[in-house]
């Protein structure tokens, strides 16, 4: 009897041995579809970062209407592009307040947050962000003449990490202007930032084409937004016109000079349509919200990995318009003609 007893717990043992083989065995054939798991959680982590939100670092010199319509005409046509903000892309915008230092350390702060761009708008603030990075994508805006500042190699072939999109104006154009607002004209006062390559070139140009129009620039270089007021008031007796190029500095101080031409009856010519806006009599030029968003179409095909920024040559804007305001006119003294009047393509009237 004990012998059969023996033999029972013998077959028993062997059964729960063989079960639990068979249940290993179950259990790791159970576990082979966690393979596909991983793989399936692989190819999630590859759609977030296929997603991701990109950062794209924008900074400019200084504030005032026109930088200010480059900038959201960018973001405006980044959304229009399918960059939605918030949502695949954040904005991180900056102002160096007109501070050189200030810029620079802007840039080291896009260079430490890894943003996957960086749009400058004005020379000095792309000169601080190129000097920062050689890695990071550059696009820039409202800057006048990228290869005399130093940023391109050519404007076809830029080469290295920067390009964008060119304000050079239609110099010889404006100065043509002040010849139908003021058809006695002869001495023109230019007032620019001497520490600003865009503002110099600006000057020279504008020289050559008085040369041209019989015409003969007075300049006044200035430091410091403080000192633009000052600058025009010096001028008083010895000039009959006033020409503003695109300076970042004059521009965001445009009220100044124009309250001295207001009270001394000079009129003002500008270079954009934000001074004209902000009280100047006319310009021929740039419409920097379509500029910004030119830049956007640029940065629309890197970040979407159809061009290095090195490649794309420098762009210009294609079409310039005439834009007039008959109460910066009126209160400078000035009869406008009707064929101005007629050809302009947006009138002001305050």
């Amino acid at each position: 009897m004990k012998g059969k007893l023996s033999k029972a717990r013998f077959v028993l043992a062997l059964f729960s041995i063989l079960m639990l083989l068979i249940a290993t065995a179950c259990s790791q054939t159970g576990t082979a579809p966690a393979s596909n798991q991983n793989g399936a959680n692989s190819g999630a982590q590859s759609a977030t970062n296929e997603s991701k939100v990109i950062k794209v670092g924008i900074v400019q010199i200084i504030e005032h209407p026109a930088l200010d319509a480059a900038r959201d005409g960018f973001i405006a046509k980044m959304q229009a592009n399918g960059f939605e903000e918030n949502k695949t892309v954040a904005y991180d915008l900056q102002s160096a307040q007109g501070n050189m230092d200030t810029a620079i350390q802007i840039a080291k702060k896009f260079t430490g947050d890894k943003v996957d761009l960086i749009l400058a708008i004005g020379t000095p603030a792309v000169q601080a962000v190129a000097q920062t990075t050689t890695d990071i994508p550059i696009l820039f805006t409202a800057v006048t003449d990228p290869v005399s500042a130093g940023l391109v190699q050519s404007m076809d072939k830029p080469g290295g990490n920067v390009s964008g999109t060119t304000d050079m104006n239609p110099v010889e154009e404006q100065l043509s202007l002040i010849k139908k607002v003021k058809a006695d004209a002869k001495n023109v006062g230019v007032i620019y930032n001497a520490g600003e390559v865009n503002s110099k070139v600006q000057v020279d140009k504008a020289k050559e084409a008085a040369q041209k129009l019989g015409l003969t620039i007075i300049e006044a270089a200035i430091t410091n937004p403080t000192e633009v007021k000052q600058a025009a008031e010096s001028m008083v007796g010895k000039v009959d016109s006033f020409y503003v190029p695109t300076d970042n500095m004059v521009v965001a101080s445009i009220s100044a000079v124009v309250s001295v031409a207001e009270a001394q009856k000079i009129p003002v010519v500008a270079g954009e349509e934000n001074s004209v806006k902000s009280g100047a009599i006319t310009t021929f030029g740039i419409d920097y919200s379509l500029l910004g968003a030119q830049t956007g179409d640029m940065a629309t095909k890197i970040l979407k990995g159809e061009r290095k920024v090195g490649d794309m040559p420098v762009e210009s804007q294609k079409e310039m318009k005439l834009v007039i305001n008959k109460k910066a006119a009126e209160k400078m003294g000035i009869s406008l003609p009707q064929d101005l009047i007629d050809k302009a393509v947006q009138t002001f009237d305050q």
